[in-house]
């Protein structure tokens, strides 16, 4: 992984990591279909800005709007709305345990659409990322109760990664139609943001508003930096990199919301914890170290 391949991800965790938190700002007086729609759809008008800034074209074919409504639909509008309903019925821990999958999720979603090769680094490096996460949040894990709400949640937080995997896809086919990151962006917040509004419609959710401080705040967040900045910093990695080395962001992204919690919600470091935790950045540095000089022409699957 190059050197500004290497920023985009770290970027994407830092960013990513804090989210966890500031979504709890977000929950509770308004619904969850609301609060992604307000988000992705503040989202979307600064990243149309920043295309008609830079000259970038935002009226596209219909077949490609086709690509980026499938696109927009999985990866900001599904995909969220199981993030926050999921962390309704289970701990925020087995929500973030499930998306350390992604990497796995991405390559074998991208051997099936496309017939990307696998690649057993990324696979390997995945695994023990997934074991890592697991030593971390076994804590939590053991203090669950089998009912319900944890298989609700476990089918939400599977859904969600499944979504994501989706949209991944779609965002690699976007890629070869010559469509610039904050295009793909700008398009698929806007369908993301539809999407959760019709789900809201048809679910008789309300479209309310909190204008607390707290609110506000993590709105304003969420959309600037945890949405524009940080997909996009995601976007080119995707389309640098591949999915399965860009989707280890997810594996790493709860280490860091750990930190916080540790720091801000008391949440207890355990020695089985902490040794997952370097488990985590074993994989990590596994899948993205650089490999041996490959052949002008040639190019290593991800």
């Amino acid at each position: 992984m190059s050197a500004v391949d290497l920023r985009r991800f770290l970027a994407c965790v830092l960013i990513w990591g804090t989210t966890w938190l500031a979504i709890t700002f977000q929950l509770g007086s308004v619904a969850p279909e609301a609060s992604v729609a307000w988000r992705f759809g503040l989202a979307s008008l600064l990243c149309a800005g920043i295309c008609r800034w830079q000259g970038l074209a935002l009226r596209l074919a219909p077949a490609v709007h086709l690509r980026l409504a499938g696109f927009g639909a999985s990866m900001f509008g599904l995909g969220y709305l199981c993030v926050y309903y999921a962390e309704g019925h289970v701990a925020s821990g087995l929500v973030a345990l499930g998306y350390s999958a992604l990497p796995l999720t991405n390559m074998l979603a991208s051997r099936i659409a496309v017939g990307t090769p696998l690649n057993r680094r990324v696979g390997i490096g995945g695994l023990v990322g997934l074991v890592g996460v697991g030593c971390v949040f076994w804590p939590e894990l053991t203090r669950l109760q089998p009912g319900r709400d944890v298989f609700l949640g476990a089918l939400l937080t599977a859904g969600g990664v499944i979504a994501s995997a989706v949209g991944n896809v779609f965002s690699t086919r976007l890629a070869t139609d010559g469509l610039h990151v904050w295009q793909k962006m700008a398009w698929g917040m806007a369908y993301g943001a539809l999407c959760c509004l019709i789900a809201a419609r048809l679910g008789g959710q309300s479209l309310g508003f909190a204008a607390s401080t707290a609110y506000v705040l993590s709105w304003l967040y969420l959309a600037v930096f945890g949405s524009v900045f940080a997909f996009y910093f995601y976007l080119e990695l995707l389309d640098s990199v591949g999915g399965g080395r860009a989707g280890y962001v997810g594996v790493m992204t709860p280490v860091v919301a750990l930190v916080l919690s540790g720091l801000f919600e008391h949440f207890r470091w355990t020695p089985i914890g902490l040794i997952g935790l370097g488990t985590a950045v074993a994989g990590n540095f596994f899948i993205l170290r650089r490999e041996n000089p490959i052949p002008d022409g040639m190019k290593d699957p991800a």
